[in-house]
Order: C-alpha cells, then sequence, then structure tokens
C-alpha cells in the first residue's frame, strides 16, 4: 500500500510540472500585433506594439500608467518640473529625441525666426519657449499627425546662443554672463564682481524685445529690507551701472578724497569739508577755490570758505565732479597754481562713500 501511494504522488507531481511548464511556454510564443497592421491605423503610422487579446482600453491604461511611474532602464530622463527653465531662442542648438523611435532623434538648429524643422511634422514655433513647452508643442504634433501614438519627447539644449545678458558700467568686471535658469540683479552684479567705488545706486535695464524701453531701477543699500527691488534678469538683457557723482576735496584737509553722491543727493560744501575730517592747521581758507566742469571747460570760482565756516555767507551747492581745492596760507604762488594742482592730485584719491 505504501508503495501504490508513492507512485500515485509521483505521478501527480510530474503531471502538474509539465502543465507550469506548457503554460509558460505558450505565453512567451504568443504572437504580437505587428507595426503597419489593422490596428496601428494608415499607413506610415509609428505605434508600439500592442499585444494579442488585450483590448484598447486597458492598453491605453498600461500607457497612462507607464508615464507616471519611474522609467525604465534605458529611458531618457525626465525634465525636473521644480528646476530652473531655460527659454529657447535664436541660434540655440536642441537635441530632441522620441522615446521608442530612434529614427526621430537628430540635433537640430533653431533660426533666426525661432522655427526648427522636424521631421514629419515640419517647421515648429520654439522660440521663447521652455524645454517642457518646446516638449508639449512637438507631443501635440506628432499625435495630432498621427505620426506617433503617444509620443514621449524630449527636448535638451546643447548649445545656446542669446541666454546670456551683458553687464557693464561701475562693475568690477564688465562682460557678457549666461543667464541660465532664473537669475535675479543681484546675483549678475555679484558674478561681475560687484560694484565699483564709483557707482551710483540706480541701473539701467534694457530688454532685448523692448530696446527702446530702457528700465531704471534703485539700487538699495540693504537688499534684505527690499526684495522687491531685485527684479529678475532674462537673457538678451543689457544692465549698465550708472557712475555716481563724485565731489573732490583735495588740499588741506585732514583726508583729501572724493565723495561719492549718491544718486546725485544735494552736498554743500560745508557737508565735504565736514566728510573729509575738516581743515588742517595750514589751511588758507580766504584762497580757496571751486573748480567746476562746465559746457566750456573747467572755471575756477573763488570760495570765501572762511565767511561759509564762520556763518556769514551762504554755503554752497556742489555738484558732480566739482573739486573743492583748499591751498596752504604760506604764500600766494600756491594758490594761483590752483587747477593744475587739485587736478593733478585728483587722479590719486581714494574715493569714499558717505
Amino acid at each position: 500500500m505504501a508503495f501504490a501511494r508513492f507512485l500515485r504522488f509521483t505521478f501527480l507531481v510530474v503531471f502538474l510540472v509539465l502543465t507550469i511548464d506548457q503554460r509558460s511556454t505558450a505565453q512567451q510564443t504568443q504572437p504580437l500585433t505587428p507595426p503597419g497592421s489593422q490596428n496601428s491605423g494608415q499607413a506610415g503610422h509609428i505605434d508600439a506594439a500592442v499585444p494579442a487579446g488585450a483590448s484598447a482600453a486597458a492598453f491605453a491604461d498600461a500607457t497612462v500608467k507607464e508615464a507616471v511611474a519611474p522609467p525604465e532602464p534605458g529611458a531618457p530622463p525626465r525634465q525636473d518640473a521644480s528646476a530652473p527653465q531655460l527659454r529657447i531662442g535664436g541660434g540655440d542648438l536642441l537635441n530632441i529625441s522620441v522615446y521608442g523611435v530612434p529614427e526621430l532623434a537628430q540635433d537640430i538648429r533653431v533660426n533666426n525666426s525661432g522655427d526648427a524643422y522636424l521631421p514629419l511634422v515640419g517647421y515648429v514655433q520654439l522660440a521663447g519657449l521652455t524645454l517642457d513647452q518646446a516638449q508639449t508643442v512637438i507631443e501635440n504634433r506628432l499625435r495630432e499627425g498621427e505620426f506617433v501614438k503617444n509620443p514621449h519627447v524630449t527636448v535638451f539644449l546643447k548649445d545656446y546662443v542669446n541666454q546670456s545678458a551683458t553687464v557693464t558700467g561701475e562693475v568690477t568686471k564688465p562682460g557678457v554672463y549666461p543667464i541660465l535658469g532664473t537669475q535675479r540683479l543681484l546675483e549678475v552684479l555679484a558674478t561681475a564682481g560687484g560694484l565699483t567705488p564709483r557707482a551710483g545706486r540706480t541701473v539701467t535695464i534694457t530688454h532685448r524685445d523692448h530696446p527702446d524701453e530702457p528700465l531704471k531701477a534703485d539700487l538699495p543699500s540693504d537688499w534684505a529690507k527690499a526684495p522687491k527691488d531685485n527684479i529678475e534678469i532674462l537673457p538678451g538683457d543689457t544692465i549698465v551701472v550708472n557712475r555716481a557723482g563724485i565731489v573732490y576735496v583735495v588740499g588741506e584737509v585732514q583726508r583729501p578724497s572724493g565723495l561719492v553722491m549718491d544718486n546725485n543727493e544735494k552736498m554743500t560744501v560745508i557737508q565735504a569739508i565736514a566728510l573729509t575730517g575738516g581743515l588742517t592747521s595750514v589751511a588758507a581758507t580766504n584762497a580757496a577755490k571751486l573748480i567746476r566742469t562746465t559746457p566750456t571747460g573747467r572755471e575756477e570760482i573763488g570760495l570765501p570758505l572762511k565767511k561759509i565756516l564762520a556763518a556769514k555767507q551762504g554755503d554752497v551747492d556742489l555738484k558732480p565732479d566739482d573739486i573743492i581745492f583748499v591751498p596752504t596760507s604760506f604764500g600766494k604762488k600756491a594758490a594761483a597754481r590752483t587747477a593744475e594742482s587739485a587736478i593733478m592730485v585728483t587722479q590719486s584719491l581714494a574715493i569714499y562713500r558717505p
């Protein structure tokens, strides 16, 4: 009896193994519907193979799940929606590929009109679009023309031409700098080495698309308190940091220097003398001169500094590039050489911002 039970058990195991093996072989050899058959639409249509026996609804549902699922090995990486977005411009070189259709992968240069010629769909306007927007436009064209079913397009920017801004004026390193993604005014100025001591508090920004409408912006002393002034810089912008008005004080003062007039604010003679530490003990206050640049050249103006400091005469408003020269009191000969001496000294002065 025991031997008979053993034979029955052995026979049952062999039967189950053979049955499972036959089912596995049948599934592996099940035919697939080839592209271009009746299920794939019109001639020339590129389609993904649909397993035989599967309904169209089930296949579409599987395609949607695949779109939101992690990419399979070898599939092109998806664009990160949180990453800074570049905008395509004329002259840019793009790499465009369609997942599963290697015949459509190619490098395409956007022409000066902003168009790119793509196989099957023809010219497509891409200038001004982000990479994600360009992918969507190309996918729609492929889908609407019934060239590719459920296309997955990837667009990469291989070479950018117009993704840059020009920074000039009173910055340490004027030049052309790339604008990749979203960048603000403070970032661009920092890339250009920051401001020079002669920089004013205003910048002029000219957009490439509106060259006749320059925008003037104020540079705050504290960016943390004025985040709204940290405006966005676009590719193609030209940024000019304006030079501040400077008043020079030379001669018998404690600290001969150039004083920055932020935004060309009002500054008087007394304020300028005070900012340079005051007069020395040998200053000739009766022989001081104001040298002012006029349309006809430099002009020397007598400056009654002694009366002004004694409040016997009204203070004098200064203009950008004015030079106050205070000579020594031991001779009129030095005072006679006012312009020549003062102008030579201003070339080596340190610049201070009050």
